[in-house]
């Protein structure tokens, strides 16, 4: 039925090609130039880690795209930045992060509403403060939008953010399942900022009298993300808008893109993405993700949040912006280049079946379960027989002209940039 849906949806697209409807243009918030600041100085200070050795910038650095340049990332207990980030000497992490770090592109917009790889976080009006978590009934209320919840999730696991074990107060909190009551980790966190004076002093000016919680510390730092990370002024914008038109192979990939190679039946709308889930056979590596008492590692995708047989191996749509920067490609980075992510969805089953690890992008990790998961046939056929996608063909000019069009979509926004210091005095993440 999906395969069926895809094909209606490209067929509609291939008659209208270059004139489609995006629909309207993307809204995003007013900034408030003291909450964007002090959420600035947040997301490079690596005080919101357990072990006040990793930011939010650790994986999510601008001179990587806002990702961090590599497949799987090692987040707590490495050392160094994007692909020359290495595991520290007294500190030796337990896995690789399970999915690619996706960059931070237009995530203010007001139509993302869902995040992670398998949306397990999304906006849902029936739930207490209009967000559904992970967490559940037990999430803190007063964030101020999903982006705001999503970004201090990584706070609470091990391999990120946290620590592991007793190695620090807060990763003892996570592990004895104390996380948003009171009490627990994210209180944690927020009293560390709070001791500091002239994080003090900025929220007295950016939020005048309220308390430094871990909800006001979220929602500067999705302010800062919502401002900087703003992405709409590509040449494609500007071409759609009455502007100078795109050079003659970007037109052509254009015309590829809504018409013949089907891209927009998922990446729709100004943004690329229509904020689907769909499976497309993406071959699988690492640790995978599953729950304690599973023996695993796989990573299943949707159908962990959903239950629904449908959602088996499905992954979030990724916005295209800015997909030049922010290899490599997929939930797990399984693609180090556009080239090779695109030859993947003309033939997904052939790539899947065919795929070699050499083309991931893995820092030196000693110990890793890095083998590819789907090494039995009957894994592999499973994950083949939820693709989406049906095979197609391109010409190798056809995929240079949508190349040629992708990166008519980038636009190197940044505004405030990297901060000199922050104000916990430990080191700012970057290069």
């Amino acid at each position: 039925m999906k395969r069926l849906f895809l094909s209606l949806v490209a067929a509609t697209l291939a008659s209208s090609a270059q004139g489609q409807d995006l629909g309207p243009r993307p809204v995003f918030p007013e900034a408030d130039p003291a909450r964007v600041a002090l959420g600035q100085l947040l997301f490079y200070d690596p005080i919101l880690s357990g072990n006040r050795s990793v930011s939010c910038a650790t994986c999510h650095h601008p001179d990587f795209g806002t990702g961090d340049g590599v497949s799987l990332a090692i987040g707590d207990g490495g050392i160094g930045l994007g692909p020359k980030r290495r595991i520290g000497d007294d500190n030796h992490p337990e896995q690789r992060i399970p999915r690619n770090a996706p960059g931070l592109w237009n995530l203010g917009a007001a139509e993302f509403t869902r995040f992670f790889h398998d949306g397990r976080l999304e906006h849902d009006p029936d739930q207490p403060n209009g967000i559904r978590t992970p967490l559940g009934a037990d999430m803190t209320l007063g964030f101020d939008s999903p982006l705001a919840a999503q970004a201090m999730f990584p706070v609470l696991s091990g391999d990120e953010m946290a620590g592991h074990y007793s190695e620090n107060e807060i990763s003892q909190l996570v592990r004895q399942g104390l996380l948003a009551q009171p009490g627990g980790a994210w209180d944690g966190i927020a009293a560390r900022v709070s001791a500091i004076p002239e994080y003090r002093e900025r929220f007295d000016t950016a939020l005048p009298g309220q308390d430094i919680t871990f909800t006001a510390i979220a929602n500067v730092v999705a302010d800062f993300i919502a401002f900087e990370w703003r992405a709409d002024d590509s040449a494609f914008d500007r071409a759609m808008t009455g502007g100078a038109p795109l050079p003659p192979e970007a037109r052509a990939g254009q015309a590829l893109f809504y018409g013949k190679a089907g891209c927009a039946a998922c990446h729709s709308g100004w943004l690329q993405t229509d904020h689907d889930f769909h499976a497309i056979a993406v071959p699988q590596f690492g640790p995978g993700k599953a729950a304690r008492f599973e023996n695993h590692a796989r990573d299943e995708g949707r159908i962990r949040v959903t239950g629904d047989a449908e959602d088996a191996f499905a992954f979030r749509t990724p916005s295209l912006r800015n997909v030049t920067l922010t290899a490599p490609y997929g939930h797990d980075g399984a693609f180090a280049t556009l080239e090779a992510v695109i030859r993947h969805h003309l033939d997904p089953e052939a790539s899947l079946r065919a795929y070699d690890l050499d083309q991931a992008m893995l820092p030196d990790f000693p110990g890793a379960r890095d083998d590819i998961v789907l090494s039995s046939a009957a894994e592999i056929d499973a994950i083949a027989a939820a693709s989406d996608l049906a095979p197609s063909s391109l010409t190798d000019d056809e995929i240079a002209d949508l190349i040629a069009f992708l990166h008519a979509l980038e636009d190197r926004a940044e505004r405030l940039g990297v901060p000199a210091s922050v104000p916990s005095g430990l080191p700012v993440t970057g290069p």
